[in-house]
């Protein structure tokens, strides 16, 4: 499992919270998956401990942000370790996202590559906005807001999707989805049932 990062770059709302135990990954076709995710109202040790665990999941996973439904919880929030264009890492968690958007002539789509823990081992691009911002609540349950380019708006929008039920299978068209759906099946053996738990 690769360590969690000792100093992160940019931690505005503090560093992510430790100790966490890593879970199986949900995937794909999991009803929680598919259907918008029950709001954060209680800002407490069993939300911290959900977040602490979903934490532990993504480095475990190598991933850069993972939502409560990849874990199989119906909860409205993610948790984020991503590069922006610059290549800084931001890290952060958000319950309750909102996203906010670029429109007009500042809107700029980005096709690059996209890929889900919970498909694991298959990529296709998926155009998104080239910029992003989130708006929500911390673990604390303080108003958080963070901005990025590059892979990280491309992560804002993965993750706060998924609090909705929305998968970005979701966005593509069917020819991109075939193409995704073969990666996926020629990678199935490297994720077993229960992947990244021991």
């Amino acid at each position: 499992m690769p360590a969690p990062p000792e100093q992160p770059e940019h931690a505005p709302y503090g560093p992510l919270p430790e100790g966490g135990t890593v879970r199986p990954i949900t995937r794909w076709g999991t009803p929680v998956m598919h259907r918008p995710q029950e709001p954060v109202t209680t800002y407490d040790d069993e939300l911290r401990a959900l977040v602490a665990d979903m934490v532990a999941t993504m480095y475990a996973a190598d991933g850069v942000g993972l939502a409560a439904c990849q874990i199989g919880v119906d909860r409205a929030v993610f948790v984020f370790d991503c590069p922006d264009e610059s290549g800084e890492r931001t890290v952060g968690v958000v319950c309750n996202p909102e996203l906010e958007l670029p429109e007009g002539k500042e809107r700029h789509l980005d096709d690059s590559d996209e890929g889900c823990l919970s498909y694991p081992g298959a990529f296709v691009p998926c155009a998104r906005p080239d910029t992003a911002t989130v708006h929500g609540t911390g673990l604390d349950g303080e108003p958080v807001t963070f901005t990025g380019d590059g892979l990280l708006a491309r992560c804002l929008q993965h993750e706060t999707d998924h609090t909705r039920g929305t998968v970005f299978g979701d966005r593509l068209a069917t020819k991109q989805r075939k193409k995704l759906a073969k990666e996926h099946d020629r990678a199935v053996e490297e994720y077993p049932e229960g992947w990244p738990a021991e």
